[in-house]
């Protein structure tokens, strides 16, 4: 039975025409047991205060109730029949539920709140399916309607479904115990590889020490300044990993497009100048250069998309995808701050940066996979301290740009830092060699120490490499058979000359696409 209302009463779904002459999910006397419950019993709304909110309730009457039940709660005052009363006169709601009779038949309609829980999540329940009703009728409209263009209808659509869903579900508690036993596998797990890490190894092995591997749902931004080799270190990192180690990773290239990125892994793997790669002006030597070791990346589980201003909805649906299909285990993205959040609307583009940040915080932890995302720091780096000091130009946590949420969400926050950039000299101030020098900083380290770990830095193949092994010298090369000229194999050719005959059709006759 429904409680009669006053004349202001106005129910919220003033035409049911709109829905094809169908009710909306609603139950009233449900909606009332659970306010009732709420005034009667002194411990039920800290039952009950995660799972409903004022516009949870379908009666307008009911949501003005429950909105003073919660500000009552949140300053942690008594919830009863005089209290509520006394909330609803102070908010001017009072004379609008039709007066203090209301609440007094509320609580009159309920002997116990023992089912509170129970009847609370029946609220919450046709909440959200009175949500999807309005979100596809409202879709559906725009898309009769001809003026919307389908594809940003799209995003609107995946923005307000991810938006509804993160504020319903709930996950939940769950007892130490299988935790623990979680916890003893991966231990053991890790003790029986033959590296001793327990995540996935990015083939530079004291930054690996350092953080036993990338480890499963963490969120990892590398950060620094233009030019000082962001994409040059995840690029050189993929190849390891999907190369060395046959681990598949996927990375979304927001800034440069996917043959501009193949030719630069062509350039760090083959050990060519990206201008030659671009030009094509390749000795003999260097043809054959090519020809040999391209073949190291043709079957590489590496994925890349190259989508301009990728949203983070697109980047969840693509992200998923790619695990379900092709088992993608690490993920990057280059670079964070030229996401959009289409479908949302912020009040500044910190806000949505912040909202970008969290989004892949939760998207890592969702697919228990690592994901790197790349970020640009501000220009307070280039005019803090003097030209000639090798450590003041090291970045810090504060110098991250746009969104303080960046540093707060991340489990590790690293930044590459070349003092020969700065310095324009192969060495420091107090004679060290210092060429080829990166430094790696690890300043944010959620589960372990922070520390720097020093990287080598080959700027003619945008390669970075491990300090230890040293400098590389490119093997010597043989004869290269595509550019044979006579029965020496075409060695008699000038190590310098240009690649003027044959083919160069490496790939071979055949119609399949070009990984590239």
């Amino acid at each position: 039975m429904e409680t009669k209302r006053s004349n202001n009463y106005t129910p919220r779904v003033k035409n049911d025409a709109d829905l094809g002459g169908r009710v909306p999910p609603r139950d009233l006397d449900v909606e009332q047991a659970v306010l009732g419950a709420l005034m009667l019993e002194k411990d039920a709304y800290s039952v009950v205060c995660d799972l409903l909110k004022p516009e949870s309730f379908y009666d307008p009457v009911n949501s003005m109730v429950y909105a003073a039940i919660q500000q009552l709660g949140a300053a942690q005052k008594p919830i009863d029949m005089l209290t509520v009363t006394e909330q609803l006169r102070l908010d001017g709601n009072l004379e609008k539920i039709g007066g203090p009779v209301v609440v007094s038949e509320l609580t009159s309609r309920v002997l116990s709140g023992a089912n509170v829980e129970y009847h609370a999540r029946i609220v919450a329940q046709k909440y959200l399916a009175r949500e999807l009703i309005s979100f596809s009728s409202d879709i559906s409209t725009k898309a009769f309607d001809e003026v919307h263009d389908v594809d940003d209808l799209l995003q609107e659509a995946e923005g307000r479904l991810f938006e509804i869903s993160q504020r319903n579900v709930k996950k939940d508690v769950t007892q130490i115990n299988p935790v623990i036993e979680q916890a003893i596998k991966q231990i053991q797990a890790a003790a029986n590889r033959a590296s001793g890490l327990s995540g996935l190894e990015s083939g530079f092995h004291e930054l690996d020490k350092l953080t036993s591997g990338w480890q499963s749902s963490d969120l990892i931004i590398i950060a620094a300044r233009p030019a000082m080799g962001k994409t040059a270190f995840v690029l050189s990192m993929a190849k390891n990993m999907a190369v060395n180690y046959e681990i598949p990773v996927a990375i979304f290239s927001l800034e440069m497009s996917n043959v501009q990125l193949v030719n630069r892994l062509i350039s760090n793997v083959c050990e060519l100048g990206g201008e030659k790669i671009k030009s094509g002006q390749l000795s003999p030597m260097e043809w054959d250069q090519l020809m040999s070791r391209v073949k190291e990346l043709q079957d590489a589980r590496l994925y890349i998309d190259d989508t301009p201003s990728l949203s983070i909805l697109e980047l969840r649906t693509k992200a998923r995808r790619l695990v379900r299909e092709h088992q993608v285990r690490f993920i990057i993205i280059d670079y964070l701050q030229l996401m959009n959040a289409t479908g949302m609307k912020f009040g500044s583009r910190e806000q949505e940066v912040s909202m970008i940040s969290r989004s892949l915080k939760q998207l890592a932890k969702e697919l228990d996979i690592p994901i790197v995302a790349l970020s640009q720091l501000n220009r307070s780096v280039e005019t803090r301290g003097k030209d000639g000091d090798r450590d003041s130009k090291r970045p810090q946590l504060s110098d991250l740009r746009e969104s303080g949420a960046i540093e707060q969400d991340a489990d590790i926050v690293c930044f590459i830092h070349r003092p020969e950039y700065y310095l324009r000299s192969d060495t420091d101030m107090e004679g060290r060699n210092i060429r080829g020098l990166a430094e790696f900083i690890v300043a944010k380290h959620r589960s372990g120490r922070v520390d720097d770990v020093k990287m080598r830095f080959r700027k003619e193949f945008a390669r970075f490499e491990n300090w230890e092994d040293g400098p590389m010298v490119s093997a010597v090369s043989v004869g290269s058979k595509m550019n044979a000229s006579g029965d020496d194999g075409g060695m008699s050719s000038s190590a310098g000359a240009t690649f003027s005959g044959g083919s160069a059709d490496f790939l071979g006759a055949t119609d399949e696409p070009t990984p590239f």
